[in-house]
Order: structure tokens, then C-alpha cells, then sequence
């Protein structure tokens, strides 16, 4: 990594308003309590929740140049604007900041989206992004009472919150975030299903 905290703190604070650094501080405070909750690293937690929306304010021209240029993943051009800035953030973490562990890379890179077979730390930073303590929309606190159970049944009720509105407004849904439910279901089906099927004395403790 090219920059201390603190430097990558200055640098990516100066290309937002302060309102949308405001929301960073508060992604940054939900992955460090969600890793260490569910057992994540807090530090790397913090670093993808530092850089998240680095890109977030960025021109959308500047933006679709950045993926359009370097062989990344050009189907997200398809699909709204607001898609873009997770794939940039991604590039810039990488080669701009010198970040070079790749699950903080792909935490970044699908934080907006999810992914099916999402990693820890991309449920971690995923998830903080959307209960963070600014957020306030419809659904929130469900959101946010879900990620006290686990980060799959969080992310599950995250999802369907985006989805809705997608919906609701007749916008195009990146498929990327459907796979990701989808998968996140099955993971709690297969908990739960494990869970029945342990025997009577694991059941009660031993």
C-alpha cells in the first residue's frame, strides 16, 4: 500500500462532499463492528469501507472511460450509472492507492452488487454499506435487526430493499445482485438444514 490511513483518509475524503464522507465514517464504524462480530479482519474491514466510494462522485464520463479503458467489466455500462463507481473504486484501490490484497479489491468491486459466493469481507463491507448509522430509509431497521442475526439474512433483506425499488421505479436489475440472493437463500437453507439435522445430544450441547 502506497499510503498511510490517514493519507488515504485525506485523499479519499477530498473527492466527495462531505455529507458522502459523513456516510464513509459511518461504513467504516459498521465493517469493523460486523468483523468483528462475525469473525472478519477489522483492519482490511476498515481499509474497502475507507475506499468504497472513492469513485462515487466522479463524472459518469470519467467513470465508463476508466472501465471502457482497462478491460473491466464493460456489461456494467448496460446498466445505471450508479453501478459504475464500485468496479472504478476497485481500479483505483488497486492501482492508484497500491492496494494489493485482492479480497479488499473485491470487496470494493462488489460492495454495490454483491456476487455469488460472496467472501467474508465482501458480506462485511456489503452489509455496512447498507445499515450504516446515517442510513435512513424504508426497511433500514429490518436490514439492520437482520444483521444482528447473521450477514446472509442482513444482506438477503439489503438485496430485496434494492430490488424492490428497482422494481417499484421499472429500472433494469443487474443480474449479478439477483445470483448473489440467490445464493445467500441457499446458504441459509443449507445452515438450517445442517442445524435440523444434528444429533439429539449436539443439539443440546453434548
Amino acid at each position: 500500500m502506497r499510503y498511510t490511513r490517514q493519507e488515504l483518509i485525506d485523499r479519499v475524503s477530498a473527492q466527495m462532499p462531505a455529507r458522502r464522507w459523513q456516510h464513509t465514517l459511518g461504513v467504516m464504524h459498521s465493517a469493523i463492528e460486523l468483523a468483528e462480530r462475525y469473525g472478519a479482519d477489522p483492519a482490511r474491514a476498515e481499509l474497502a469501507a475507507i475506499i468504497h466510494d472513492v469513485a462515487k462522485y466522479w463524472p459518469v464520463q470519467r467513470q465508463s472511460a476508466v472501465i471502457a479503458e482497462n478491460g473491466m467489466n464493460a456489461d456494467l455500462l448496460n446498466y445505471d450509472a450508479p453501478m459504475w463507481h464500485s468496479e472504478v473504486g476497485a481500479y483505483v484501490a488497486e492501482h492508484e492507492y497500491g492496494i494489493e490484497d485482492r479480497e479488499v479489491i473485491d470487496a470494493i468491486r462488489y460492495h454495490t452488487s454483491g456476487r455469488e459466493g460472496m467472501t467474508l469481507l465482501d458480506k462485511v463491507v456489503c452489509l455496512a454499506d447498507y445499515i450504516e448509522p446515517g442510513r435512513d430509509f424504508p426497511g433500514v431497521e429490518l436490514i439492520r435487526e437482520k444483521a444482528r442475526l447473521s450477514l446472509e439474512e442482513g444482506l438477503v433483506a439489503g438485496f430485496d430493499s434494492t430490488l424492490r425499488v428497482l422494481v417499484e421505479r421499472g429500472q433494469t436489475i443487474f443480474p449479478t445482485t439477483v445470483l448473489a440472493r440467490n445464493d445467500l437463500i441457499r446458504q441459509l437453507a443449507q445452515r438450517e438444514s445442517a442445524r435440523q439435522n444434528k444429533p439429539v445430544s449436539e443439539k443440546k450441547g453434548g
